[in-house]
């Protein structure tokens, strides 16, 4: 593999199939982004060893695929293959995960002798201390469960829900609604007749500070929060 390509390589049966692609389109293809391989292709020959450049035989892409057209199995190694990621992309692509696996933690754990969230550079550190690998094309929630036990070891970590009691005047009920539903779970809605609100929110415990401060800033400092659970 070099800066210019790179390899997806598909086993299926124990038969190998290996195509040459550009690494940054082929990254984009992978993540969703674009659709058409043709800019994507270094060739379209379709190899068993491209670090040699055997080519498949038809016989075995028949077997395979069912086809000899050599774009319809490109596109299918594209889809089921491997790509060897180049090592810029895979730092920058692992540099990523962490952020957004770091950020996940922090929303969703917090201490359990504070029931607030760890500081997003405690987490690093933990996750550092620890160890942690990343995989670049595993989904973050998906790796946070075998993550976070693994950082129990160092952080105490606990992943609970609250129920936060709340009062918004009328004049910043509009704006505050946005914030309550898109922060958590509304359990009551308590309409008063002079049109504020009051009303019960259920959200993870390490969304507290957030909300608080959201509503704060919509309200001016005048809606009454107070945690019930």
């Amino acid at each position: 593999m070099t800066d210019k390509y790179s390899v997806v390589k598909y086993t299926f049966e124990g038969d190998k199939f290996e195509i040459l692609v550009k690494p940054d389109p082929a990254l984009d293809y992978k993540l969703g982004k674009i659709k058409d391989i043709n800019p994507i292709l270094v060739s379209d020959e379709i190899y068993s060893d491209a670090s040699k450049g055997t080519r498949s035989s038809s016989e075995k892409m028949l077997k395979v695929f069912k086809t000899e057209d050599s774009l319809i199995i490109a596109e299918k190694i594209l889809q089921k293959g491997v790509l060897n990621l180049t090592t810029d992309q895979r730092r920058k692509m692992i540099t990523e995960k962490r952020k957004q696996i770091i950020t996940f933690i922090v929303k969703t754990f917090v201490d359990p002798r504070s029931h607030l969230p760890h500081p997003p550079l405690r987490v690093e550190q933990a996750m550092n201390d620890a160890r942690v690998s990343i995989d670049p094309f595993k989904n973050s929630e998906e790796q946070v469960k075998d993550i976070v036990e693994k950082l129990r070891s160092i952080i105490p970590l606990k992943s609970e829900n609250l129920l936060l009691e709340i009062s918004i005047p009328a004049q910043y009920v509009a704006q505050s609604y946005s914030v309550l539903k898109s922060t958590g779970v509304l359990k009551k809605e308590d309409w008063q007749p002079n049109g504020s609100l009051k009303a019960i929110l259920e959200i993870p415990a390490a969304a507290r500070p957030n909300v608080i401060d959201r509503l704060g800033a919509v309200t001016k400092g005048t809606a009454f929060v107070e945690v019930t659970k």
